[in-house]
């Protein structure tokens, strides 16, 4: 038998724009959160590099607005960016409030990082684990407070719409509104009908769309493909930001982050002539913005015919390495690699998406009473290219904003109680796994070779005919099959797949981190990587 229940707050996703959200929104209701996973397997917990924030003179507002204005490639929204920015200050003084520690100087001052982009020193860290040590914090914080109900192992299905009391819902409709969600118990294999009054969507990336990525496995696009489905605004996700640095190790998956605040302590990219390798591609060097490093990475590995280049960190002292990435060193030496002698074999991995379900400045979204934040959301802070150490800050500001939202129309909203439970009549357990494992390594094939760093019309259209192949295979099979995380997961990146490649033939232009060979880019800022590509 199906099971109902009722709450004031949905919270689908528990990292720290799913969980910064809960715990504000607690003083003002019974809250709901939910996360396929463990409540500590998150996006967040594997943030190295730290959170961009204004703190210290000579830095100023204005400064990290216009790098962040800069790295979109102008296509960030500068209210957006404006507000996100002045709101930083306070919004990192919470996370300390929560318990986040900081490093901090001798002095007692926050020893801030400098990374690709970025004009100051901005970024504050805790060591090179920032992203785990603010998801712990949130976590023990959550945990404790009697207004929070915490469900692990359980996936949100779809989000409950107008479309489930057989209305028709569609793309141009401005009037749909969000009951809650269908969520299923992986443990039980029972369906919940979740009815709330608000929810937030905090479902994290994308980034095993693709083959080789520093995403956790359960980055699999889950509330964009969701709200794609509830015919919701989904918007830029041409724009996959691929990290210039992971570890090159084949074997591994998913792929470790090697931090861009290496770079910015000093570490230099190289080919394997021990040569710099940014110095012919744009005059900022190891640090310029992620897009331009990537493709020029990608350039070279495609001209020599090599698997990776080198990172080269042994300028920076001994001792600043232990101090400060403690745990990029004990991961390269258990690869064999002491950074301190030698130099790190990295390549470009899929990391973040800029895209995301499309929300206004209070992080709602274009259905009624739906919120994203996170990595899933498009606020428009990003544009065509995300500031390092942005997203951390983004995700703070914007579940703040969408509670402060939220609670002001509390009192407007009623729950729906007509909405039928998960209907799975007729459905038989799934016998061949190999449907479903195939499936997904066609579709990380398809997009890790043709809607990669570097783009054609002719790859798009390649791509976009073999998904469709996959699509109508996999939509068989999930209607007829018992659910199964699987499933649901790959149906999910199939969605997300075919949004990256229907945005991408829509823009008519090299921006940002959507780069094509038939529309040459036009920063002006790196001719150098014009004349190469």
């Amino acid at each position: 038998m199906e099971t109902r229940k009722k709450v004031d707050f949905l919270v689908i996703g528990s990292g720290i724009a799913g969980l910064s959200f809960a715990l504000k929104a607690a003083n003002y209701g019974n809250v709901c959160v939910i996360t396929k996973g463990k409540i500590d397997d998150t996006a967040t917990k594997y943030a190295q590099g730290g959170i961009a924030a204004v703190v210290y003179h000579p830095d100023t507002y204005e400064k990290h607005i216009n790098d962040t204005m800069i790295a979109g490639d102008s296509l960030s929204d500068r209210k957006i960016v404006e507000l996100t920015i002045k709101e930083s200050t306070e919004r990192v003084l919470e996370l300390i409030e929560w318990g986040v520690n900081f490093d901090k100087t001798p002095s007692g001052r926050f020893s801030l990082a400098k990374e690709g982009g970025h004009s100051e020193y901005r970024v504050l860290h805790h060591k090179d684990i920032t992203g785990f040590e603010i998801e712990r914090k949130l976590i023990k914080a959550a945990q404790l407070n009697e207004n929070i109900e915490i469900l692990e192992n359980h996936i949100g299905l779809e989000i409950i719409t107008q479309h489930h009391l057989g209305q028709n819902v569609s793309r141009r409709s401005n009037n749909i509104e969000c009951y809650g969600a269908y969520v299923f118990d992986v443990e039980t294999k029972k369906v919940t009908t979740i009815l709330a009054k608000f929810t937030m969507m905090a479902t994290g990336g994308i980034g095993t769309v693709y083959g080789n990525t520093t995403n956790p496995l359960i980055s699999t696009g889950d509330g964009i493909a969701m709200v794609y489905r509830a015919k919701g605004v989904i918007n830029g996700m041409e724009f996959v930001q691929f990290h210039p640095t992971s570890l090159y190790n084949p074997k591994e998956s998913p792929s470790f982050l090697i931090s861009e605040a290496l770079r910015g302590a000093g570490a230099v990219l190289k080919d394997f002539n021990g040569n710099d390798l940014m110095s012919k591609y744009d005059k900022r060097g190891s640090l310029a913005p992620r897009d331009i490093v990537a493709r020029a990475i990608d350039n070279e590995l495609k001209i020599s015919g090599k698997e990776h280049v080198f990172l080269d960190a042994r300028s920076i002292p001994h001792n600043q390495i232990f101090q400060h990435f403690p745990n990029i060193y004990a991961k390269c030496l258990s690869a064999g690699i002491d950074i301190t002698k030698d130099m790190i074999p990295v390549v470009p991995a899929a990391h973040y998406s800029c895209g995301g379900i499309k929300t206004d400045e209070w992080g709602a979204s274009s259905i009624r009473n739906l919120y994203a934040s996170g990595e899933c959301a498009s606020t428009g802070l990003h544009g065509a290219n995300r500031l390092a150490s942005n997203s951390l800050l983004e995700a703070l500001v914007f579940s703040h904003r969408a509670c402060v939202d939220a609670v002001e129309h509390l009192n407007d909203v009623d729950f729906c109680l007509d909405v039928p439970d998960w209907d799975s009549e007729g459905t038989v357990h799934n016998e061949e796994m190999v449907l479903i494992t195939q499936s997904k390594k066609e579709l990380q094939q398809i997009m890790s070779n043709y809607v990669g760093i570097v783009r054609s019309i002719l790859r798009l259209e390649r791509a976009l005919v073999r998904l469709h192949i996959l699509f109508q295979e996999t939509e068989t099979l999930y209607k007829k099959s018992k659910l199964i995380p699987e499933i649901c997961e790959l149906r999910n990146m199939i969605n997300v797949g075919y949004i990256i490649i229907k945005h991408a033939m829509e823009r008519k232009e090299s921006r940002g981190l959507h780069y094509s060979i038939d529309f040459p880019g036009h920063r002006d800022e790196s001719p150098l990587l014009k004349d190469h590509l």
